[in-house]
């Protein structure tokens, strides 16, 4: 055992076992030998408390925070895993919305050292076992379990769900999950499992739901397409600050009055409305009440940031977490039903993100700023300049996140928007968020 305190526990997790947001391949560890190895000194804890498995490109994050919301309000206690963090390395695992104590992640490091030394596993396979572990040890009734990356060979994937959820396919990690769309599907549909019911939130196109649909034949698992359940959807945002999101449900008007904004919510919470349903015929008491209490209050009650989340009103200041293809042309499609005169872009990208590839997404009568998070996979942001710079774009560079938002606020008038986005961890850095 050793005797590390919060902050030695945390340096040892981060310079041992890098995180793949920070560095990308050097930390990416796939298949099951390590975190089975290390389920096994506690005694294989994520047997002991039901599971919700979710996978997917974009989609995951709100998918499991509002089920973690509606779960709670149904007074169930509900653990919840998720990755990456925004602040603290503590929200990845949460019960009832309260991330995790340093004190507990301190102990759990001191405890588990000399195993860690032994079966050298990776940043999330350890993250992923202490949140079992963890769960197991709170007496958590149920926990939502989000996929690191893909879902196959996914350090999560040796749990067995009550329900499991895909949420959308879009280009994301094309190196390490397959170079076509369903090459990538195909991954995700990795937590498919025998007999375990699966929600399909989002419609594509047909040979990607042909691999979702040809893994479930062969695990014998129900497939759910929440389109099929909540038909029709359309979204309202409001002057109260809630988005309206009503679907035809059995032939009538089903309206959830939501706190999470977005039109890309009219996917997500067709797939956690019709997972509830799923889990309600499974024997789980959740009510529509409990449903309509939970998603206006989804922040709150899971701890979720930085998802369409507004900073400030004058001038409208937006953060988002999107950071790849379809989560960015989603995100500016959104900031182009706005009204506004002038639009500010604080942006910064992950250099594997290859930025001539999404250009075609950036609005291009827009005002950017280029700034850069502190992390090693960062894009440099005097080279993200000069891409911008070249291909006609309006740009200045201010490669501090702080900054860049301080220049943003000093240009924009009332009458205009701001956005801050491109990458997790440039959000992430936002002051007071």
């Amino acid at each position: 055992m050793s005797n590390f305190n919060y902050e030695q526990a945390i340096d040892y997790l981060y310079t041992s076992m890098p995180m793949f947001q920070q560095v990308g391949s050097d930390a990416y560890k796939p298949g099951f030998e390590r975190i089975l190895a290390l389920c096994t000194l506690a005694d294989n804890p994520q047997h002991k408390f039901k599971t919700i498995h979710i996978a997917g490109t974009n989609g995951k994050g709100s998918t499991a925070h509002s089920l973690s919301a509606i779960l709670q309000t149904a007074g169930y206690k509900t653990g919840l895993f998720t990755s990456p963090h925004l602040k603290s390395f503590t929200e990845r695992s949460r019960i009832n919305g309260i991330s995790v104590s340093e004190a507990y992640v301190t102990d759990f490091v001191n405890k588990y050292y000399y195993d860690f030394e032994v079966i050298k596993p990776s940043f999330f396979e350890l993250t992923t076992f202490l949140a079992f572990e963890y769960f197991a040890s709170q007496n958590v009734d149920i926990a939502v379990i989000e996929t690191g990356m893909g879902g196959r060979l996914d350090s999560t994937n040796i749990i067995s769900p009550l329900v499991s959820i895909i949420t959308n396919i879009s280009w994301d990690h094309a190196d390490y999950l397959g170079d076509t769309l369903p090459k990538i599907a195909g991954e995700k549909a990795g937590i498919i499992k025998s007999n375990t019911p699966i929600v399909i939130s989002q419609f594509q196109s047909e040979d990607i739901l042909n691999v979702f649909t040809e893994k479930a034949k062969l695990e014998n698992a129900p497939i759910y397409f929440s389109w099929e359940v909540f038909q029709h959807g359309v979204a309202e945002f409001k002057n109260d600050g809630y988005q309206y999101l009503t679907y035809l449900f059995e032939n009538q008007n089903y309206t959830v009055k939501s706190s999470l904004l977005g039109a890309c919510q009219i996917d997500n919470l067709r797939g956690v409305l019709t997972a509830c349903k799923v889990l309600k015929s499974e024997g789980l008491n959740i009510e529509d009440e409990h449903i309509f209490t939970a998603l206006t209050n989804v922040q709150q009650l899971s701890g979720l940031k930085g998802r369409w989340q507004i900073l400030n009103n004058k001038p409208l200041t937006i953060c988002d977490t999107a950071h790849n293809e379809d989560g960015l042309k989603q995100t500016f499609d959104q900031l182009q039903t706005l009204n506004y005169n002038n639009l500010y872009i604080v942006l910064g990208i992950a250099k594997d993100k290859y930025p001539e590839k999404l250009l075609h997404l950036f609005p291009k009568q827009a005002n950017y700023i280029i700034c850069e998070a502190k992390i090693s996979r960062a894009a440099k942001a005097e080279k993200l300049f000069q891409v911008f710079k070249n291909h006609g774009f309006n740009v200045q560079l201010e490669p501090n996140v702080n900054k860049a938002i301080a220049l943003a606020q000093s240009l924009a008038k009332n009458e205009d928007v701001i956005y801050v986005g491109g990458s997790t961890f440039v959000v992430a850095e936002i002051e007071g968020l």
